[in-house]
């Protein structure tokens, strides 16, 4: 970890130089150990190994460089909540994930905010990746809440984005299922550590910072801009032996994790859903192109050949359901969830499964819907919610 202001001048004025990206200075990383050792360098020592625009570059101070040094150590040194800790750890150090070592395009800097103890021992078959929609379906929502519980109880760490929807709800079961001493989840963003995106997450950040780690190669005051998602999601992936898709449409954010994780030799699995639905059409897919076809957190155990848990955790249905036939007679609750299926459903296509009249069946559906077994979704249509 980097343990002094002068230590992290040096590596943040080797980020910070103009035209110098991340295999550039791995190259001068290589060649001469360490940042302080690249800047003692004569232009014509550093010609051997870039090119001279970038050699002149390195020899003068960037813009910005010292008040970003200043603003940083402040952050590092701040202890507002003794439980949570704050870490900045390069490229070589030992506490550096070795996980992300594997990969081919490793950060430079990797801040960490939260259980930062944790980060030398973090082992990539100890920790599986849950992407998918910022917009899911509410049975989605409840899949990937409920797969994060159960594959955290199971002694996994979740890694995931903490975006809206999918990435939440798996942070928010994994905070529910985990023991009280493990790892729960770890969540990679986009911006620098001392903003919160999107805002509606900050409670939640708070809580993955007391169990688990939240980790960005971005400088602080980082804003969250478009292209630093895809980018950071090389992170998601690589810190994990498997990734999970939950819900993702054919051009998606997750389908570019799932592409990253393949390339980083990692597992690929995909929950199927609804035929009708346009979030399920991504994790169709990935199925068809070989991702493991998962419905449950015990088939993700099995999938990794991973010891199962003492309980048996029930299968989060999650299947696309037939067509009920017609019901002759008032239906119960069960039998009207029955009827229902598991595809989105209009009043009227229900209404002649069910044959029952308009404002009956419109009675019982509020009274579904109030019970949580029911969600309402837009263009008038009802959904089945199935929980584990």
């Amino acid at each position: 970890m980097v343990n002094t202001a002068e230590e992290l001048g040096h590596w943040l004025r080797l980020s910070l130089t103009p035209g110098v990206g991340p295999e550039t200075a791995r190259r001068l990383l290589a060649a001469w150990g360490q940042p302080e050792q690249v800047f003692a360098q004569s232009e014509l020592a550093l010609c051997q190994v870039v090119s001279p625009s970038q050699a002149q570059a390195l020899l003068q101070p960037p813009e910005g460089w010292l008040a970003l040094t200043e603003a940083s150590w402040r952050w590092l040194q701040a202890q507002d909540d003794r439980s949570v800790g704050r870490a900045l750890v390069t490229l070589g150090d030992s506490d550096y994930p070795s996980a992300l070592l594997q990969i081919p395009d490793p950060p430079l800097m990797l801040y960490a905010l939260g259980q930062t103890s944790a980060l030398q021992g973090l082992r990539v078959d100890q920790a599986v990746a849950m992407v998918g929609s910022r917009n899911p379906t509410p049975q989605g929502q409840i899949n990937a809440r409920e797969f994060g519980r159960s594959l955290a109880a199971s002694g996994l760490t979740m890694v995931s984005g903490m975006a809206l929807g999918i990435d939440g709800a798996a942070h928010e079961g994994a905070l529910l299922g985990a023991a009280q001493a493990q790892l729960a989840t770890i969540a990679v963003v986009g911006t620098g550590l001392d903003r919160v995106y999107p805002r509606q997450h900050r409670d939640l950040a708070h809580r993955i910072a007391q169990c688990g780690l939240i980790l960005s190669e971005y400088a602080l005051g980082t804003p969250p801009l478009a292209p630093h998602f895809p980018r950071r999601n090389r992170l998601i992936s690589g810190l994990s032996q498997a990734t999970l898709v939950v819900e993702a449409a054919l051009q998606s954010g997750s389908l570019i994790t799932a592409k990253q994780a393949l390339e980083q030799g990692r597992e690929v699995m995909a929950i199927p859903g609804s035929i009708h639905s346009a979030q399920s059409k991504g994790c169709h897919w990935l199925i068809k192109q070989g991702a493991q076809l998962v419905e449950s957190a015990q088939d993700v155990m099995e999938a990794l050949s991973l010891p199962m848990p003492l309980f048996a955790p029930e299968a989060v249905p999650v299947t696309a359901g037939e067509s009920t036939p017609a019901l002759a007679h008032t239906p119960s609750e069960d039998e009207l969830l029955s009827a229902i299926g598991h595809d989105p459903v209009s009043l009227d296509a229900l209404q002649a499964r069910c044959s029952w009249p308009t404002a009956q069946l419109q009675a019982q559906l509020l009274e579904l819907e109030l019970m949580g077994q029911v969600a309402r979704l837009p263009g008038g249509l009802f959904q089945r919610l199935d929980k584990a």
